[in-house]
């Protein structure tokens, strides 16, 4: 290995899995446009949320019949939203294999202490065996695990004929993945992820089925106002049509709806998902070369094509304590951060020692393809010492 850095460097080296990178060709002045001191109540503040509600269920496919709403806190804030709201009357089927699914559980299990519960856990790189799903009890999920790099390979698992809710966290497998929405009752994502949007606004996708739970069910429980989406009984339709609880950034509305038009102008969720496949198999062929580096999820059906997660296999990084594998691991992402080729691709805190890539549709092939010399000469840099 050449101790020269290679020469070819990435154009954006932004591979952070969260907030993601920007759309290709994005500048400031794209928020030139942006409603900015004007009330988002105002009828031109209420046509911009509306219209970035009506892009997404155009480019995702979502049922015409479900709603969907911009709400506080991102997807954190949506998910908690729908959980408060909705969870009581049944029993919880819980399915967690990385840190955030193991924040539901919490929420569930320590929050609102619903003790009629069920966890099916599996360790990173894993997926729990879904089909344990009880189709009478709601299930609680991830569509695709930010933080082990394990998407679920398909809905085949939720029962059409299913009196329970499934709610999923779907926020970085949106835009990226196929998501078969009618298996979805309650779907929630952030715009900072697969589209490389601003922070703090979330997404609330409900169905039909979860809007007549919404309207049956009161919680045991207070509820925070930016919670609450029903009102005497009924649905607040309005927090679907562009009146949000709280008052978002207009900046940042824009900004999504940027990238919603971009997403739009290269050929919508097909060619998004085709991006974001293509930038993993440049990833795919270069560990079968590298020798040291593995994908986290060793079945290639429940691997995530947005949050890649990878292992070193290195016979040397093995042999080291736990502590001294999380230090070089620390260092190979040190490394590029220093060089400018590669931003925020240390491994998520609670997981295994690693590296995490983003591959979504807003980074480019080319990129991936450029960082992986440098992966190499970071990789003997570190093992040099």
């Amino acid at each position: 290995m050449t101790a020269n850095p290679p020469a070819v460097r990435p154009a954006r080296p932004f591979f952070s899995s969260g907030p993601c990178s920007k759309r290709p060709g994005w500048t400031p002045e794209t928020l030139n446009a942006a409603l900015v001191g004007r009330s988002h109540r105002s009828k031109p503040g209420k046509a911009r949320l509306k219209e970035a509600i009506d892009r997404t269920k155009a480019i995702l496919g979502i049922p015409a019949d479900y709603r969907v709403g911009i709400v506080p806190a991102s997807d954190t804030g949506a998910m908690e939203m729908a959980m408060w709201s909705v969870l009581g009357p049944r029993t919880v089927d819980l399915f967690a294999w990385e840190s955030f699914g193991e924040d539901w559980v919490t929420d569930v299990v320590k929050q609102l202490k619903l003790k009629d519960s069920r966890l099916f856990k599996a360790g990173y790189g894993e997926l729990p065996n879904l089909h344990e799903a009880d189709p009478k009890h709601d299930v609680v999920f991830l569509w695709n695990g930010t933080t082990s790099g394990v998407r679920v390979p398909n809905g085949d698992w939720i029962s059409d004929a299913r009196e329970g809710l499934a709610i999923c966290d779907a926020t970085s497998a949106a835009f990226a993945m196929d998501i078969p929405w009618k298996k979805l009752d309650v779907a929630t994502f952030s715009w900072q992820k697969a589209l490389g949007g601003e922070a703090a606004h979330g997404v609330l996708i409900l169905s039909p089925h979860a809007v007549a739970r919404l309207e049956s069910h009161t919680p045991a429980w207070p509820m925070p106002k930016i919670f609450r989406m029903t009102k005497g009984g009924k649905l607040v339709e309005g927090i679907f049509e562009g009146e949000t609880i709280n008052t978002p950034s207009m900046l940042a509305v824009e900004d999504y709806i940027d990238a919603l038009k971009w997403a739009e102008s290269i050929g919508g969720l097909k060619a998004l998902i085709a991006r974001s496949n293509a930038n993993v198999g440049a990833l795919a062929r270069w560990m079968k070369e590298c020798g040291w580096a593995d994908f986290l999820a060793n079945d290639e059906a429940i691997r995530s094509n947005t949050s890649v997660c990878l292992k070193i296999v290195d016979p040397w990084f093995k042999a080291l304590a736990p502590e001294a594998q999380a230090d070089a691991a620390k260092k190979i992402a040190s490394v590029l951060d220093k060089e400018g080729v590669a931003y925020d691709i240390a491994a998520y805190r609670a997981a295994p020692a690693g590296l995490r890539i983003w591959c979504g549709a807003t980074v480019d092939r080319a990129d991936v393809e450029a960082l992986t010399p440098w992966l190499d000469w970071a990789w003997a840099k570190v093992k040099a010492g």
